[in-house]
């Protein structure tokens, strides 16, 4: 099977390796047809960017138009001698003398009019030296011109008007003195400038902003670049029109014969590479099948590795066999093997394993290596899943023989039947499921994938989105459980315990504290049920505060400037507070948890260890880490009613934390009989239903107020 399957493979490859040659080649034409492409827009956008560039200066040329004349008008309608003059009975003759005869050659206007402050009376209009009728001229545009120019320091009016010869520019400006002296008359005569927009203008603004062949025109005309000349209304009365300049068309010009010489040169540059890409696909259909090998293959065992697995798995889904059923083995105990014994026996026990799968049973079809010590098996056939998983767990029933070490290892299978739809990475993902719920039930497990695996999962993962939101939003509440003196019965202090309520019922923390270290929310929980506690405790002032706190969370690094920054943000007294946590901190990182607690107790604050007696914890360890206080698991409480030597355990633990010099807190205390004995055996702090369970804030007030009662 799979030396058929590495045969299709090799074709499959040998005719990519022409079809790359080929691929090339149309490659190289398609980016010549680019390259073709770029020229084309590059020539585009020089001409399209120079038209841009000749479209601002149209409209610059205009501006720069109005601008002269509307300083011009300024110049004159802004003149004390001007604003006397026209209120003098020779108003007539003073504006013919200063302006209507110099309209005659003069270069930045045609014509001058003076109105009357009525607005309807013509004082003095001179086209070209002689005298005209601005309203046959202009019509009326003129009259709704000059009533805009009304008010005293009011700038030109200036608009584009349609004349009888064409089109004019205008500037309208109330003649008034240089500085008003007195009061002025509500209405003030007003002086216009007209100059038409005739050939000399455009060959001057022609010349001035680079606008060759520019002239004036009635409409836009094809292939021209145009500016529209708009009245005071707004309406288009002409279009400025001049040819483009296109320069990336001429720059194209001048370099085609260069461009033509480029492509005959590549044309011949593909021909070569079509005969030098035929001579190398007869050399490389000779390395195909080498190289179609070591991609689908793992080097140390030989066997497929993920690639061809999946290769595998595509091609028999194609095939008359009966669907295939994929094994995933995970080898128990590899880690140690390579830790005891070094690398190159880890990689001979790999290949003696590889070996074996191959002939463990006659319908695996295929065998590959996954992972450092993760096998799949592939196989077709009718033989039951019990046999197969039967005949692997078989081959890991004695131990293996490595150049005289006895090695021994065990395996974890997890199996999954492929239905008739799904896809090759969907079955190795269901047998991937079950392999790891094998490895969770414990060593020497097959588990067969079960969609309820995947229901499970996503119960979790709904779990782990309700938690982080009852984390954010306060849902999970603290309660209070009292710490007894053992001595006096008083309530010395209070352990908060995290709960979380749901409206479908309570979730145990056994359930929601490992989620949270999970899924990486215990630092959140953490901060939040320290913070809530804290704020509680304060009311209680007197009483010790006992929080517990995840191994996760003291081996975080900035746990301990967090809880001092929370303390000192709430002003909470740091020795009221005791940390609590287990012995698996010891185990985990042992360095980083002891550079968290010195921090602590350099503060005040004190360190119980929880659950004690239900661990490994060593008395060197206990010693090394200087616990302020020992609380016994509450199974060895227990034990007193249910083992003939449960006291004497108890005793002896509790012995060991007196010689240690570590007061000793026991919990779970259910009747008197328990108290009576640990009170005798030394312990000087009790907790248990028997003195109180666990408590809201409220209901622990209540609580306090009646024992000082």
């Amino acid at each position: 099977m799979s030396s058929n399957f590495a045969g299709r493979h090799v074709r499959t490859q040998t005719s990519s390796i022409i079809a790359t040659t080929v691929f090339f080649l149309v490659v190289a034409l398609v980016l010549t047809g680019l390259m073709a492409h770029v020229v084309a827009t590059m020539t585009r956008s020089a001409n399209e960017i120079d038209d841009a560039r000749a479209i601002r200066a149209s409209r610059a040329a205009i501006a720069a138009f109005v601008s002269r004349l509307s300083a011009t008008t300024t110049d004159n309608a802004v003149w004390d001698d001007a604003y006397k003059a026209i209120a003098s009975p020779a108003a007539a003759d003073w504006a013919y003398e200063n302006w209507g005869k110099t309209s005659e050659d003069y270069p930045l206007y045609d014509g001058a009019i003076v109105t009357g402050p009525d607005r309807s009376s013509i004082v003095s209009a001179y086209a070209k030296g002689k005298p005209f009728q601005p309203s046959a001229f202009f019509g009326e545009a003129f009259y709704r011109q000059i009533n805009t120019a009304t008010d005293f320091g009011q700038a030109p009016v200036v608009n584009f008007i349609k004349t009888e010869t064409g089109i004019a520019l205008i500037a309208s400006q109330p003649i008034q003195p240089y500085q008003a002296e007195g009061e002025l008359p509500t209405k003030l005569s007003v002086l216009s400038f007209y100059k038409e927009f005739n050939s000399d203008v455009l060959s001057t603004l022609s010349n001035e902003h680079e606008l060759e062949g520019l002239r004036l025109a009635a409409a836009p005309e094809p292939g021209l670049l145009n500016t529209p000349i708009t009245d005071m209304k707004g309406g288009v009365i002409g279009q400025l029109v001049w040819p483009s300049k296109a320069p990336g068309s001429a720059v194209f010009r001048q370099v085609y014969p260069f461009v033509a010489a480029a492509i005959i040169i590549l044309v011949l540059f593909l021909a070569g590479v079509l005969l030098v890409g035929a001579a190398e696909a007869r050399r490389l259909r000779q390395l195909a099948q080498a190289a179609i090998f070591e991609a689908n293959h793992d080097s140390l065992s030989g066997l497929l590795n993920r690639h061809g697995l999946l290769a595998l798995l595509e091609d028999l889904e194609g095939s008359e066999l009966s669907p295939p059923r994929l094994y995933l083995v995970d080898l128990d105990g590899f880690k140690a093997v390579n830790d005891a014994w070094g690398h190159a026996v880890g990689d001979e026990l790999i290949r003696i394993v590889s070996n074996a799968l191959i002939a463990c049973h006659p319908e695996v079809v295929a065998v590959a290596r996954l992972g450092g010590d993760e096998f799949a098996l592939v196989q077709v056939g009718t033989a039951e899943r019990q046999e197969i998983e039967d005949t692997i767990l078989a081959l890991f029933a004695e131990p293996f023989k490595i150049d005289g070490r006895t090695i021994e290892v065990g395996a974890s299978i997890g199996a999954a039947a492929r239905d008739a739809d799904i896809e090759p990475l969907e079955l190795l993902r269901r047998a991937d499921m079950a392999l790891y719920r094998a490895k969770e039930n414990g060593r020497g497990r097959a588990i067969e994938y079960d969609p309820e695996l995947d229901r499970e999962r996503q119960r979790v993962a709904e779990l782990e989105t309700l938690l982080k939101n009852a984390i954010g939003n306060g849902a999970i509440e603290a309660v209070f459980q009292p710490l007894v003196s053992a001595t006096t019965g008083v309530v010395t202090g209070l352990e908060a315990l995290a709960r979380w309520r749901t409206a479908t019922g309570n979730i145990s923390p056994e359930i929601f504290i490992p989620l949270a270290e999970r899924c990486g929310l215990i630092d959140a929980l953490g901060g939040h049920m320290l913070k809530t506690s804290i704020e509680h405790a304060k009311n209680w002032p007197g009483l010790a505060l006992s929080v517990n706190v995840s191994p996760v969370q003291l081996c975080n690094p900035e746990f301990a400037a967090e809880v001092i920054s929370l303390l000192q943000d709430l002003d909470f007294d740091p020795r009221r507070l005791t940390l609590e946590i287990t012995e698996g901190v010891l185990m985990t990182n042992p360095d980083q948890a002891r550079r968290s607690i010195d921090h602590l107790k350099q503060v005040g604050i004190k360190f119980a260890l929880d659950d004690f007696g239900c661990g490994y914890a060593s008395i060197g360890a206990l010693r090394q880490f200087g616990f302020d206080r020992m609380k016994i698991d509450r199974s060895l409480v227990s034990a007193l009613d249910q083992a003939s030597n449960g006291a004497d355990v108890l005793k002896a633990t509790i012995s060991l934390a007196t010689a240690l010099q570590i007061p000793v807190t026991a919990e779970g205390i259910e009747n008197i009989r328990q108290a009576t004995i640990l009170r005798e055996a030394g312990c000087d702090q009790l907790q248990g239903y028997l003195l109180g369970k666990p408590m809201s804030a409220l209901d622990i007030s209540s609580k306090l107020q009646q024992q000082a009662a």
